[in-house]
C-alpha cells in the first residue's frame, strides 16, 4: 500500500500546464492605419520627373532601362502628349508588365487591343491609347531608349 500512496502524492505534485490564451503578435494586431502602397513607394536610385501627366521613374539595369509609368485616371495620349511629342500617336514600342488598371490601345488601321493588370504587354509604335476606369495605371516597362525596337525584334510600326 505504501507503493500506491507514494504514486498519487506524485501524481498530485506534477504541475498541469496552463491554459492561458496564446499571445498575439503585433503582425497579427489589426490597425485602422492603411500599409504603403509598395507600387506607388519611391524607388532608390531612379530618377523621376512628370510629362504629360504621367509618373515617370527610370533606372538603369545593366544595357537597359527599367521604367515605373504611372498613369492617371482620365489619361489619353492624344489629349496630355500629342502636343509635348509633336507626334500623332506614340512612336514608342512598351514592353512590360502591367502591375495595376487597364488601358486601352487603338493603332492607326484601327485596331484595339486592352490589357488589364495583372499582364506583359508589348506594345508597337505608333498607338493611341488610354487609361480604362478609375483605377490609376502602373506600368513597369523595360526599354533600350532609342534601340528598343530594333533590340527586342519588335516592328518600327503596328502592322498585321
Amino acid at each position: 500500500m505504501a507503493k500506491k500512496t507514494k504514486k498519487s502524492k506524485a501524481r498530485k505534485a506534477v504541475k498541469k500546464p496552463s491554459r492561458k490564451p496564446a499571445r498575439r503578435s503585433a503582425a497579427r494586431k489589426t490597425s485602422s492605419r492603411k500599409s504603403p502602397d509598395a507600387l506607388l513607394a519611391s524607388i532608390k536610385g531612379a530618377t523621376s520627373r512628370e510629362i504629360g501627366g504621367v509618373r515617370l521613374d527610370v533606372a538603369s539595369a545593366g544595357a537597359a532601362r527599367v521604367k515605373r509609368m504611372i498613369y492617371p485616371p482620365g489619361f489619353k495620349w492624344s489629349s496630355a502628349m500629342k502636343s509635348i511629342v509633336g507626334t500623332d500617336r506614340c512612336m514608342h514600342a512598351h514592353v512590360g508588365f502591367l502591375a495595376r488598371g487597364e488601358i486601352h490601345i487603338e493603332y492607326a488601321d484601327g485596331c484595339v487591343v486592352e490589357y488589364k493588370a495583372p499582364q506583359i504587354v508589348a506594345i508597337d509604335p505608333g498607338h493611341d491609347g488610354w487609361v480604362v476606369g478609375r483605377e490609376p495605371v502602373i506600368l513597369i516597362e523595360f526599354d533600350f531608349e532609342g534601340e528598343t525596337v530594333s533590340r527586342l525584334g519588335m516592328p518600327t510600326e503596328h502592322r498585321h
